[in-house]
Protein backbone atom coordinates (compact mmCIF):
# COMPACT_ATOMS: atom_id res chain seq x y z
CA UNK A 1 0.00 0.00 0.00
CA UNK A 2 0.82 4.01 -0.12
CA UNK A 3 3.79 4.22 1.95
CA UNK A 4 3.73 7.70 2.12
CA UNK A 5 0.98 8.20 3.93
CA UNK A 6 1.46 7.14 7.29
CA UNK A 7 -0.70 4.37 8.67
CA UNK A 8 -1.68 2.64 12.09
CA UNK A 9 -2.03 -1.58 12.08
CA UNK A 10 -3.52 -4.14 14.39
CA UNK A 11 -2.66 -7.21 13.47
CA UNK A 12 -4.13 -10.52 14.71
CA UNK A 13 -3.00 -13.61 14.38
CA UNK A 14 -4.82 -17.11 14.24
CA UNK A 15 -2.56 -19.59 15.14
CA UNK A 16 -1.93 -23.25 16.96
CA UNK A 17 1.27 -25.17 17.56
CA UNK A 18 2.39 -26.49 14.12
CA UNK A 19 0.20 -24.40 11.93
CA UNK A 20 0.25 -21.11 10.07
CA UNK A 21 -0.69 -17.90 11.78
CA UNK A 22 -3.01 -15.07 9.87
CA UNK A 23 -3.23 -11.11 10.77
CA UNK A 24 -4.74 -8.78 9.65
CA UNK A 25 -3.33 -4.86 9.45
CA UNK A 26 -5.64 -1.77 10.73
CA UNK A 27 -4.87 1.45 9.01
CA UNK A 28 -6.42 4.82 9.87
CA UNK A 29 -7.25 6.39 7.05
CA UNK A 30 -10.50 7.65 7.82
CA UNK A 31 -12.53 10.36 9.59
CA UNK A 32 -15.31 7.48 11.06
CA UNK A 33 -13.79 4.69 12.52
CA UNK A 34 -14.12 3.22 16.14
CA UNK A 35 -11.86 5.15 19.10
CA UNK A 36 -8.72 2.71 19.93
CA UNK A 37 -10.31 1.55 22.98
CA UNK A 38 -13.20 0.34 21.37
CA UNK A 39 -10.88 -1.65 18.27
CA UNK A 40 -9.29 -3.41 20.71
CA UNK A 41 -12.39 -4.62 22.22
CA UNK A 42 -13.04 -5.83 18.46
CA UNK A 43 -10.20 -7.67 18.46
CA UNK A 44 -9.83 -9.14 21.84
CA UNK A 45 -14.20 -10.59 21.08
CA UNK A 46 -12.53 -11.86 17.89
CA UNK A 47 -9.66 -14.06 20.03
CA UNK A 48 -7.00 -11.32 18.46
CA UNK A 49 -3.72 -12.40 20.05
CA UNK A 50 -1.47 -9.92 17.76
CA UNK A 51 -1.59 -6.53 16.71
CA UNK A 52 0.96 -4.19 14.48
CA UNK A 53 0.50 -0.49 15.28
CA UNK A 54 2.17 1.29 12.40
CA UNK A 55 3.11 4.44 13.99
CA UNK A 56 3.16 4.01 17.68
CA UNK A 57 0.17 6.08 18.92
CA UNK A 58 0.44 6.42 22.37
CA UNK A 59 -3.17 6.40 22.97
CA UNK A 60 -3.17 3.21 21.04
CA UNK A 61 -0.37 1.54 22.83
CA UNK A 62 -1.72 2.59 26.30
CA UNK A 63 -5.42 0.85 25.19
CA UNK A 64 -2.96 -2.54 24.25
CA UNK A 65 -1.67 -2.48 28.09
CA UNK A 66 -2.45 -5.37 29.59
CA UNK A 67 -3.99 -6.85 27.20
CA UNK A 68 -2.55 -9.97 26.52
CA UNK A 69 -2.34 -8.62 23.15
CA UNK A 70 1.17 -8.64 21.33
CA UNK A 71 1.68 -5.63 19.43
CA UNK A 72 4.05 -5.13 16.49
CA UNK A 73 4.80 -1.24 16.10
CA UNK A 74 6.46 0.75 13.29
CA UNK A 75 9.35 3.61 12.95
CA UNK A 76 8.03 5.37 9.84
CA UNK A 77 9.97 6.47 6.40
CA UNK A 78 9.77 10.20 7.38
CA UNK A 79 11.86 9.58 10.35
CA UNK A 80 14.30 7.02 8.51
CA UNK A 81 17.27 9.70 7.94
CA UNK A 82 17.21 10.64 11.44
CA UNK A 83 17.27 7.49 12.97
CA UNK A 84 20.38 6.54 11.12
CA UNK A 85 22.40 10.02 10.97
CA UNK A 86 21.96 10.17 14.72
CA UNK A 87 22.42 6.60 17.08
CA UNK A 88 20.41 9.43 19.87
CA UNK A 89 17.99 10.07 17.95
CA UNK A 90 17.03 5.76 17.79
CA UNK A 91 17.86 5.75 21.17
CA UNK A 92 15.48 8.19 22.23
CA UNK A 93 12.62 6.96 20.16
CA UNK A 94 13.34 3.32 21.25
CA UNK A 95 13.03 4.68 25.08
CA UNK A 96 9.91 6.73 24.10
CA UNK A 97 8.10 4.14 22.07
CA UNK A 98 9.27 1.17 23.09
CA UNK A 99 11.06 0.88 26.37
CA UNK A 100 7.88 3.36 27.94
CA UNK A 101 5.19 0.92 27.55
CA UNK A 102 7.14 -2.70 27.59
CA UNK A 103 6.39 -5.31 28.98
CA UNK A 104 2.91 -4.03 30.08
CA UNK A 105 2.19 -3.76 26.51
CA UNK A 106 3.78 -6.91 24.86
CA UNK A 107 5.91 -5.21 21.88
CA UNK A 108 7.17 -7.92 19.98
CA UNK A 109 8.69 -6.86 16.66
CA UNK A 110 9.24 -3.79 15.13
CA UNK A 111 9.00 -2.85 11.21
CA UNK A 112 11.51 -0.21 10.33
CA UNK A 113 9.67 1.91 7.37
CA UNK A 114 7.64 0.21 5.15
CA UNK A 115 7.88 -0.53 0.95
CA UNK A 116 10.92 1.75 1.62
CA UNK A 117 12.29 0.99 -1.97
CA UNK A 118 8.99 2.49 -3.40
CA UNK A 119 9.65 5.91 -1.64
CA UNK A 120 9.50 8.35 -3.59
CA UNK A 121 11.47 10.87 -0.88
CA UNK A 122 14.38 8.31 -1.72
CA UNK A 123 15.21 7.33 1.43
CA UNK A 124 16.47 3.93 0.20
CA UNK A 125 20.00 4.71 1.13
CA UNK A 126 18.68 5.70 5.20
CA UNK A 127 17.18 1.76 5.88
CA UNK A 128 19.45 -0.05 6.52
CA UNK A 129 21.55 2.05 9.06
CA UNK A 130 18.63 2.65 10.84
CA UNK A 131 17.94 -0.87 11.45
CA UNK A 132 20.93 -0.93 12.82
CA UNK A 133 20.56 1.88 14.79
CA UNK A 134 17.72 0.37 16.53
CA UNK A 135 19.09 -2.73 16.89
CA UNK A 136 22.07 -0.88 19.25
CA UNK A 137 19.24 0.84 21.05
CA UNK A 138 17.37 -2.11 21.61
CA UNK A 139 20.70 -4.22 22.73
CA UNK A 140 21.19 -1.29 25.48
CA UNK A 141 17.74 -1.62 26.79
CA UNK A 142 18.91 -5.51 26.70
CA UNK A 143 15.57 -6.45 24.25
CA UNK A 144 17.10 -7.24 21.28
CA UNK A 145 16.62 -10.80 22.67
CA UNK A 146 12.96 -10.24 23.01
CA UNK A 147 12.05 -8.19 20.05
CA UNK A 148 12.20 -8.69 16.23
CA UNK A 149 13.19 -6.67 13.81
CA UNK A 150 12.77 -6.08 9.74
CA UNK A 151 11.43 -3.61 7.11
CA UNK A 152 8.16 -4.59 4.26
CA UNK A 153 9.29 -4.58 0.76
CA UNK A 154 6.96 -4.42 -2.02
CA UNK A 155 6.87 -7.31 -4.88
CA UNK A 156 8.07 -4.29 -7.10
CA UNK A 157 11.12 -5.01 -5.28
CA UNK A 158 11.82 -8.07 -7.99
CA UNK A 159 12.77 -7.74 -10.90
CA UNK A 160 11.61 -11.18 -12.15
CA UNK A 161 8.52 -12.60 -10.20
CA UNK A 162 7.54 -15.10 -13.20
CA UNK A 163 7.85 -18.09 -13.31
CA UNK A 164 8.72 -18.06 -9.68
CA UNK A 165 12.04 -19.69 -10.60
CA UNK A 166 13.22 -16.80 -12.36
CA UNK A 167 12.62 -14.73 -9.37
CA UNK A 168 15.37 -11.98 -8.90
CA UNK A 169 16.13 -8.28 -7.66
CA UNK A 170 16.23 -5.70 -9.25
CA UNK A 171 19.67 -4.92 -9.49
CA UNK A 172 19.99 -1.64 -8.54
CA UNK A 173 18.28 -2.86 -5.34
CA UNK A 174 20.86 -5.09 -4.56
CA UNK A 175 23.63 -2.93 -2.64
CA UNK A 176 20.69 -2.57 -0.12
CA UNK A 177 18.97 -5.76 -0.24
CA UNK A 178 22.06 -8.25 0.00
CA UNK A 179 23.27 -6.43 3.25
CA UNK A 180 19.92 -5.88 4.97
CA UNK A 181 19.43 -10.12 3.98
CA UNK A 182 23.05 -10.63 5.78
CA UNK A 183 21.46 -8.27 8.76
CA UNK A 184 18.20 -10.24 9.42
CA UNK A 185 20.25 -13.76 8.89
CA UNK A 186 22.70 -12.05 11.95
CA UNK A 187 19.46 -11.07 13.84
CA UNK A 188 17.38 -14.10 13.00
CA UNK A 189 14.53 -12.01 11.52
CA UNK A 190 12.27 -12.61 8.83
CA UNK A 191 11.78 -10.71 5.34
CA UNK A 192 8.34 -8.64 5.54
CA UNK A 193 6.97 -8.94 2.58
CA UNK A 194 3.35 -7.35 0.81
CA UNK A 195 2.32 -9.22 -1.77
CA UNK A 196 -1.18 -8.43 -3.65
CA UNK A 197 -2.22 -11.34 -6.46
CA UNK A 198 -5.07 -9.22 -6.96
CA UNK A 199 -3.27 -6.78 -8.91
CA UNK A 200 -1.33 -9.22 -10.87
CA UNK A 201 -4.83 -10.26 -11.95
CA UNK A 202 -6.79 -7.75 -12.60
CA UNK A 203 -3.77 -6.76 -14.97
CA UNK A 204 -3.80 -9.93 -16.49
CA UNK A 205 -7.08 -11.09 -16.01
CA UNK A 206 -6.84 -12.46 -19.38
CA UNK A 207 -4.33 -14.97 -18.74
CA UNK A 208 -4.45 -15.65 -15.07
CA UNK A 209 -7.29 -17.65 -14.09
CA UNK A 210 -10.04 -16.26 -11.34
CA UNK A 211 -9.75 -19.61 -9.44
CA UNK A 212 -5.96 -19.73 -9.46
CA UNK A 213 -5.87 -16.19 -8.05
CA UNK A 214 -8.72 -17.31 -5.27
CA UNK A 215 -7.22 -20.11 -3.74
CA UNK A 216 -10.29 -22.37 -5.48
CA UNK A 217 -9.79 -25.96 -6.87
CA UNK A 218 -7.93 -25.93 -10.42
CA UNK A 219 -5.73 -27.65 -12.37
CA UNK A 220 -2.09 -25.54 -11.66
CA UNK A 221 0.63 -23.91 -13.27
CA UNK A 222 3.85 -25.60 -14.00
CA UNK A 223 6.67 -23.39 -13.35
CA UNK A 224 9.11 -25.28 -16.06
CA UNK A 225 12.06 -23.85 -14.38
CA UNK A 226 11.58 -26.05 -11.56
CA UNK A 227 9.08 -28.47 -12.52
CA UNK A 228 6.47 -27.61 -9.43
CA UNK A 229 2.91 -26.84 -9.50
CA UNK A 230 1.55 -23.90 -8.45
CA UNK A 231 -2.11 -24.27 -7.28
CA UNK A 232 -2.36 -20.39 -6.19
CA UNK A 233 -0.97 -17.12 -7.69
CA UNK A 234 -0.18 -15.79 -3.76
CA UNK A 235 2.35 -19.34 -3.67
CA UNK A 236 3.74 -18.17 -6.31
CA UNK A 237 4.43 -14.70 -5.45
CA UNK A 238 6.05 -15.68 -2.82
CA UNK A 239 8.03 -18.33 -4.16
CA UNK A 240 9.33 -15.80 -6.32
CA UNK A 241 10.72 -14.05 -3.38
CA UNK A 242 12.00 -17.26 -2.15
CA UNK A 243 13.58 -17.69 -5.38
CA UNK A 244 15.20 -14.28 -5.53
CA UNK A 245 16.47 -14.75 -2.18
CA UNK A 246 18.04 -18.38 -2.61
CA UNK A 247 19.76 -16.67 -5.95
CA UNK A 248 22.04 -14.29 -3.31
CA UNK A 249 22.07 -17.38 -1.12
CA UNK A 250 19.70 -16.66 1.21
CA UNK A 251 17.98 -19.83 1.88
CA UNK A 252 17.79 -19.74 5.53
CA UNK A 253 16.51 -16.03 5.91
CA UNK A 254 12.31 -16.85 6.23
CA UNK A 255 9.05 -14.45 5.24
CA UNK A 256 6.40 -13.11 6.89
CA UNK A 257 3.83 -11.66 4.50
CA UNK A 258 2.72 -8.23 6.08
CA UNK A 259 0.13 -6.73 3.78
CA UNK A 260 -2.11 -9.10 1.30
CA UNK A 261 -5.77 -8.80 0.50
CA UNK A 262 -8.90 -8.65 -2.25
CA UNK A 263 -10.93 -5.42 -2.12
CA UNK A 264 -14.76 -5.69 -2.24
CA UNK A 265 -15.39 -3.01 -4.71
CA UNK A 266 -13.31 -1.45 -7.41
CA UNK A 267 -13.58 0.95 -10.33
CA UNK A 268 -15.21 -0.22 -13.44
CA UNK A 269 -11.62 -0.61 -14.59
CA UNK A 270 -10.39 -2.64 -11.86
CA UNK A 271 -11.49 -6.17 -12.72
CA UNK A 272 -12.47 -8.85 -10.21
CA UNK A 273 -12.97 -6.35 -7.19
CA UNK A 274 -16.23 -7.75 -5.72
CA UNK A 275 -17.77 -8.90 -2.31
CA UNK A 276 -17.82 -12.46 -3.56
CA UNK A 277 -14.25 -11.94 -4.84
CA UNK A 278 -12.90 -10.72 -1.40
CA UNK A 279 -14.48 -13.01 1.20
CA UNK A 280 -13.09 -16.36 -1.49
CA UNK A 281 -9.61 -14.57 -1.41
CA UNK A 282 -9.44 -13.78 2.13
CA UNK A 283 -11.36 -16.80 3.33
CA UNK A 284 -9.62 -19.11 1.29
CA UNK A 285 -5.92 -17.76 2.63
CA UNK A 286 -7.20 -18.43 6.18
CA UNK A 287 -8.29 -21.77 5.47
CA UNK A 288 -4.99 -22.47 3.54
CA UNK A 289 -2.51 -21.29 6.10
CA UNK A 290 -3.98 -22.11 9.31
CA UNK A 291 -3.59 -25.90 7.03
CA UNK A 292 0.19 -25.85 7.88
CA UNK A 293 3.04 -26.11 5.51
CA UNK A 294 4.52 -23.94 3.12
CA UNK A 295 5.12 -22.98 -0.26
CA UNK A 296 5.77 -25.20 -2.99
CA UNK A 297 9.50 -24.46 -2.90
CA UNK A 298 9.60 -24.46 1.00
CA UNK A 299 7.22 -26.89 1.88
CA UNK A 300 7.86 -27.34 5.53
CA UNK A 301 7.93 -23.73 6.33
CA UNK A 302 4.71 -23.18 7.95
CA UNK A 303 3.30 -18.94 6.47
CA UNK A 304 2.34 -15.74 8.82
CA UNK A 305 -0.06 -13.99 6.98
CA UNK A 306 -1.53 -10.62 7.22
CA UNK A 307 -4.92 -9.06 6.02
CA UNK A 308 -5.16 -5.89 5.15
CA UNK A 309 -7.25 -4.45 6.18
CA UNK A 310 -9.28 -4.40 9.33
CA UNK A 311 -11.71 -1.13 8.19
CA UNK A 312 -12.92 0.12 4.84
CA UNK A 313 -10.89 3.77 4.85
CA UNK A 314 -12.83 6.37 3.42
CA UNK A 315 -9.87 8.98 3.57
CA UNK A 316 -7.36 7.24 1.53
CA UNK A 317 -6.30 8.23 -2.03
CA UNK A 318 -6.97 6.65 -5.26
CA UNK A 319 -9.00 4.13 -7.09
CA UNK A 320 -12.04 3.18 -5.35
CA UNK A 321 -10.68 -0.03 -4.58
CA UNK A 322 -8.12 1.46 -2.18
CA UNK A 323 -11.27 2.85 0.00
CA UNK A 324 -12.51 -1.04 0.13
CA UNK A 325 -10.34 -3.59 1.14
CA UNK A 326 -11.60 -3.90 4.80
CA UNK A 327 -12.90 -7.06 6.79
CA UNK A 328 -15.36 -4.89 8.81
CA UNK A 329 -17.50 -1.46 8.04
CA UNK A 330 -16.76 1.70 10.23
CA UNK A 331 -19.63 0.13 12.59
CA UNK A 332 -17.61 -2.94 13.44
CA UNK A 333 -20.06 -5.16 10.98
CA UNK A 334 -18.01 -7.50 8.67
CA UNK A 335 -18.60 -6.89 5.20
CA UNK A 336 -18.58 -10.38 4.47
CA UNK A 337 -18.74 -13.18 6.68
CA UNK A 338 -15.10 -15.35 7.08
CA UNK A 339 -13.91 -16.81 10.34
CA UNK A 340 -11.29 -14.99 12.56
CA UNK A 341 -10.61 -17.50 15.20
CA UNK A 342 -10.29 -21.43 15.28
CA UNK A 343 -13.27 -22.10 16.98
CA UNK A 344 -14.94 -20.01 14.43
CA UNK A 345 -13.72 -23.26 12.30
CA UNK A 346 -15.78 -25.93 13.89
CA UNK A 347 -18.87 -24.17 12.42
CA UNK A 348 -18.02 -22.01 9.24
CA UNK A 349 -16.01 -23.88 5.89
CA UNK A 350 -13.45 -21.18 6.34
CA UNK A 351 -11.09 -24.16 7.27
CA UNK A 352 -12.33 -27.29 8.13
CA UNK A 353 -9.39 -28.28 10.79
CA UNK A 354 -11.41 -29.85 13.86
CA UNK A 355 -10.59 -28.28 17.31
CA UNK A 356 -9.53 -32.28 17.89
CA UNK A 357 -7.23 -32.28 15.09
CA UNK A 358 -5.39 -28.34 16.20
CA UNK A 359 -2.36 -30.25 17.46
CA UNK A 360 -0.20 -31.94 15.05
CA UNK A 361 0.74 -35.90 15.27
CA UNK A 362 4.40 -36.97 17.13
CA UNK A 363 5.88 -37.02 13.20
CA UNK A 364 4.38 -33.90 12.25
CA UNK A 365 2.25 -34.88 9.51
CA UNK A 366 -0.62 -34.01 8.00
CA UNK A 367 -3.46 -35.93 5.62
CA UNK A 368 -6.12 -35.03 3.60
CA UNK A 369 -9.95 -36.29 4.17
CA UNK A 370 -13.52 -35.77 3.05
CA UNK A 371 -15.64 -32.65 3.79
CA UNK A 372 -19.15 -34.54 4.47
CA UNK A 373 -21.11 -31.11 4.85
CA UNK A 374 -19.93 -30.57 0.82
CA UNK A 375 -22.67 -33.11 -0.03
CA UNK A 376 -22.14 -36.68 -2.12
CA UNK A 377 -22.42 -34.19 -5.88
CA UNK A 378 -19.34 -32.51 -4.64
CA UNK A 379 -17.50 -35.51 -3.38
CA UNK A 380 -18.08 -37.80 -6.21
CA UNK A 381 -16.99 -35.27 -8.43
CA UNK A 382 -13.89 -34.55 -6.32
CA UNK A 383 -12.77 -38.47 -6.47
CA UNK A 384 -13.69 -38.66 -10.31
CA UNK A 385 -11.08 -35.96 -10.67
CA UNK A 386 -8.52 -37.43 -7.89
CA UNK A 387 -8.43 -40.76 -9.74
CA UNK A 388 -8.87 -39.57 -13.33
CA UNK A 389 -6.94 -36.48 -14.48
CA UNK A 390 -5.61 -35.65 -10.79
CA UNK A 391 -3.54 -38.51 -11.29
CA UNK A 392 -4.03 -40.14 -7.90
CA UNK A 393 -3.01 -43.57 -6.34
CA UNK A 394 -6.90 -44.96 -6.66
CA UNK A 395 -5.64 -48.64 -6.84
CA UNK A 396 -5.96 -49.90 -3.41
CA UNK A 397 -9.87 -48.51 -3.48
CA UNK A 398 -10.41 -51.31 -6.15
CA UNK A 399 -12.49 -54.61 -5.21
CA UNK A 400 -10.31 -56.91 -3.53
CA UNK A 401 -7.75 -54.22 -2.57
CA UNK A 402 -6.30 -53.35 0.35
CA UNK A 403 -8.44 -50.18 0.96
CA UNK A 404 -11.70 -51.12 -0.41
CA UNK A 405 -13.44 -51.61 3.23
CA UNK A 406 -15.24 -49.93 4.18
CA UNK A 407 -17.22 -49.60 0.68
CA UNK A 408 -18.51 -45.76 1.42
CA UNK A 409 -17.55 -42.59 -0.63
CA UNK A 410 -16.59 -41.23 2.10
CA UNK A 411 -14.01 -43.21 3.13
CA UNK A 412 -12.98 -44.16 -0.83
CA UNK A 413 -13.02 -40.70 -1.76
CA UNK A 414 -10.92 -39.59 1.34
CA UNK A 415 -8.31 -41.94 0.36
CA UNK A 416 -8.03 -40.23 -3.25
CA UNK A 417 -8.00 -36.89 -2.00
CA UNK A 418 -5.04 -38.11 0.62
CA UNK A 419 -3.10 -39.81 -2.44
CA UNK A 420 -2.99 -36.48 -4.58
CA UNK A 421 -2.65 -34.27 -1.62
CA UNK A 422 0.92 -35.82 -0.90
CA UNK A 423 1.98 -36.55 -3.91
CA UNK A 424 1.65 -32.54 -4.18
CA UNK A 425 3.58 -32.29 -1.85
CA UNK A 426 0.79 -31.24 0.45
CA UNK A 427 1.40 -27.48 -1.25
CA UNK A 428 -1.54 -25.05 -0.90
CA UNK A 429 -5.18 -25.82 -2.75
CA UNK A 430 -4.21 -29.68 -3.04
CA UNK A 431 -6.41 -30.42 -0.20
CA UNK A 432 -9.72 -28.47 -1.37
CA UNK A 433 -11.67 -30.40 -4.01
CA UNK A 434 -14.09 -27.23 -4.39
CA UNK A 435 -14.79 -27.56 -0.25
CA UNK A 436 -15.03 -31.44 -0.07
CA UNK A 437 -12.04 -32.18 1.86
CA UNK A 438 -9.71 -30.10 4.32
CA UNK A 439 -6.33 -31.18 6.19
CA UNK A 440 -6.39 -33.05 9.65
CA UNK A 441 -2.92 -33.94 11.64
CA UNK A 442 -4.04 -36.81 12.86
CA UNK A 443 -4.12 -39.83 11.19
CA UNK A 444 -7.69 -41.11 9.44
CA UNK A 445 -9.34 -44.19 10.58
CA UNK A 446 -11.27 -46.32 7.67
CA UNK A 447 -11.11 -50.10 8.87
CA UNK A 448 -7.97 -51.05 8.34
CA UNK A 449 -6.37 -48.87 5.78
CA UNK A 450 -3.92 -47.33 6.38
CA UNK A 451 -3.38 -43.90 4.70
CA UNK A 452 0.00 -43.03 3.23
CA UNK A 453 2.13 -39.49 4.11
CA UNK A 454 4.33 -40.02 1.37
CA UNK A 455 5.06 -41.18 -2.49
Amino acid sequence: MNPLIPLLFFIFTLAADGQGSVGVNYGRIANNLPSAFKVVKLLKSQGITRVKVYDTDPAVLKSLSRSDIKVTVDLPNELLFATARHSSFANSWVQRNIVAYYPTTQIEAIAVGNEVFVDPKNTTKYLLPAMKNIHSALVKYNLDKLIKISSPIALSALQNSYPSSAGSFKPELLPVIQPMLDFLREIKSPLMLNAYPFFAYESNADVISLDYALFRQNNGVIDAGNNLRYFSLFDAQIDAVFAAMSALKYDDVSIVVTETGWPSKGDKNEIGASVENAAAYNGNLIKRVLAGGGTPLRPNTNLTVYLFALFNENKKFGPTSERNYGLFYPDEKKVYDISFNVDGLKTDRVDRLPVADMSVSAAGETWCVVNVEAGKDKVQRGLDYACGEGAADCHPIQPGSTCYDPNTLEAHASFAFNSFYQKKGRVAGSCDFEGAAYVVTQPPKFGKCEFPTRY
